[in-house]
């Protein structure tokens, strides 16, 4: 309690205090202010009755300072940078394999292709028990454990001890770590014979180069429309959206521009060439599409290049710069505001504070937005218009063409406690240390399995004793439980185990609403000229 009061003293010296002291604030002989702040900081250091760590009181002020300002500018510690940008640079230094915790032990899901712990043999369903002669299981056993002992420079070496079903001794490896790269796209793959679909989870460094892989790809198994998913994609590189954006759009049309007091107006135009300007194209959003993810959206929703399917998106209208600060720490703040081609200004309002902002989404579920469209309302001072007239607003999101609700019979808090609580994964877990080798038998190949197995009586009743034993399947909830829409997700989740990443979305594609949605108009060819776009 002490730092924090120390530290919104601070915050008054900086004066962010209230918006008064703010333009004060900009009013004021910067040496004058910088000399204030620094002798407040020595009269703590030295006069005050107990000691203090100074460096602890000065992240707290600044982790508060920026808090006051908006949701988005953030201080991130020395030790947390490089962490922060792993998931978008695109790359990390390790042994190479996604793996989870399966009762207190390292359970690997799958090596990375091509990656050291694939270059030495290690499986799928590998249990890892030592850690350069370390225990690897236990109570004390958890993420950061995990990532500290096997994430490492490249060239380092490790040794691992294997459990590995059939086998009575424990396998022994020495993985050398490599450069290990983190795929940003989640799938690609054919809906049907001329509709492509790509998901995207964020914009990051490399997610050009995979989308554009992933296009030349589709296009050669004869795609001509595509359905691009952004549900759920929080954002990323401004950069990257840019760059991906102008796939899509012609040369010279206005992708997005920023604006701050400080940052000048800078206008981003697509280039010519991009690999799919031609060909019809949904894209598909929801409450959790942001930032980056509502600029590809909103550039091609306003020169109506395509349709916008799903729900309204979350609402990011703020671009952030990264600062260095002496110690190694980093500063991402708030430098200017992003407009979509038609000048909307999509940023949700933050005046009741960063708390009351990040419950958004169970603010709209409670309002019955997910459900209804009609729960929205937009003033006309937020209208504006595409290239074609159709009518648009800002001020909250990206507002979908075309509306699909949230779908509470399937993604409910019976399927959240039994993810929750462990019961699904537990179960695949297990399925598959009893079946892998004679499931890759029968399916070698992932569309033969897509397309011909099914989870036995026998199996899935073994699957609901276990949520019964967990209390999580009880008679008063087991009416609320979706049979058919849990085996999908269990078949869903063995795929995935099995072969790819990817494999989990195909499997659940056929069923998913928002993309039967966008194939329904893609195919229906008047409903798609009615919005005037171009293909």
């Amino acid at each position: 309690m002490r730092n924090i009061i120390l530290s919104f003293i601070i915050l008054s010296a900086f004066g962010i205090h209230s918006m008064t002291a703010q333009s004060h604030f900009n009013e004021m002989d910067q040496v004058e202010t910088t000399k204030k702040l620094g002798t407040l900081m020595h009269i703590i250091n030295n006069f005050y009755v107990d000691t203090l760590d100074m460096s602890e009181v000065t992240e707290k002020a600044i982790i508060y300072t920026l808090k006051e300002l908006d949701p988005h500018s953030a201080y991130i510690s020395k030790d947390d940078v490089e962490k922060a940008n792993e998931p978008l640079e695109g790359s990390f230094e390790g042994v190479g394999l996604t793996f989870q915790l399966f009762k207190d032990t390292i359970l690997v899901i799958s090596p990375i292709p091509g990656g050291p712990s694939d270059k030495v043999g290690i499986m799928a369903g590998d249990k890892i028990i030592t850690v350069d002669g370390e225990n690897a299981f236990g109570d004390n056993i958890d993420n950061e454990w995990v990532m500290d002992h096997l994430r490492g420079k490249k060239g380092t070496e490790v040794a691992v001890g294997i459990y590995r079903k059939n086998n009575k001794s424990l396998l022994d490896f020495t993985i050398i770590r490599d450069e290990i790269p983190i795929n940003s796209m989640d799938a690609a793959f054919m809906l049907d014979k001329e509709t492509g679909y790509i998901k995207l989870n964020r914009f990051a460094k490399n997610s050009l180069d995979e989308v554009n892989a992933a296009l030349a790809e589709l296009k050669l198994k004869g795609m001509q429309n595509l359905v691009f998913d952004l549900r759920g994609n929080s954002g990323g590189y401004l950069g990257t959206a840019m760059s991906i954006a102008d796939e899509f759009l012609k040369a010279n049309e206005l992708i997005v521009y920023t604006e701050g007091v400080n940052s000048p107006r800078q206008e981003l135009n697509a280039t010519a060439g991009g690999n799919f300007e031609e060909g019809k194209l949904i894209v598909l959003i929801n409450e959790g599409s942001a930032s980056a993810s509502e600029i590809v959206a909103g550039a091609v929703q306003d020169w109506d290049r395509g349709m916008i399917v799903g729900r309204r998106s979350f609402g990011k209208g703020l671009v952030q710069r990264p600062f260095k600060l002496p110690d190694g720490s980093l500063v991402r703040l708030t430098v200017a505001r992003y407009h979509t081609p038609s000048g909307r200004y999509i940023q949700s309002p933050y005046d009741d504070g960063s708390e009351a902002y990040y419950k958004d989404f169970m603010n709209r579920m409670e309002s019955g937005e997910l459900m209804h469209p009609d729960s929205i309302t937009f003033p006309d001072s937020l209208k504006y218009k595409t290239k074609g007239g159709r009518i648009v607003y800002g001020g909250g999101g990206i507002m979908p063409d075309v509306f699909v609700p949230f779908d509470s019979t399937r993604y409910n808090q019976v399927l959240t406690s039994l993810i929750r609580k462990g019961v699904i994964n537990g179960f695949v877990n297990e399925f598959l240390d009893d079946n892998r080798k004679s499931l890759l038998k029968e399916y070698p190949e992932f569309d033969a399995f897509d397309k011909n197995f099914q989870l036995s009586s026998d199996d899935f009743d073994a699957f609901l004793k276990q949520g019964e034993e967990e209390e999580v399947l009880t008679e008063e909830n087991k009416s609320n439980f979706n049979e058919t829409f849990v085996k999908l997700q269990l078949k869903a989740l063995i795929a995935r185990n099995l072969y790819e990443t990817g494999s989990y979305f195909e499997v659940l594609a056929p069923s998913d609403h928002e993309i039967n949605k966008a194939l329904e108009l893609i195919h229906e060819e008047t409903t798609y000229e009615s919005f005037g776009l171009s293909q």
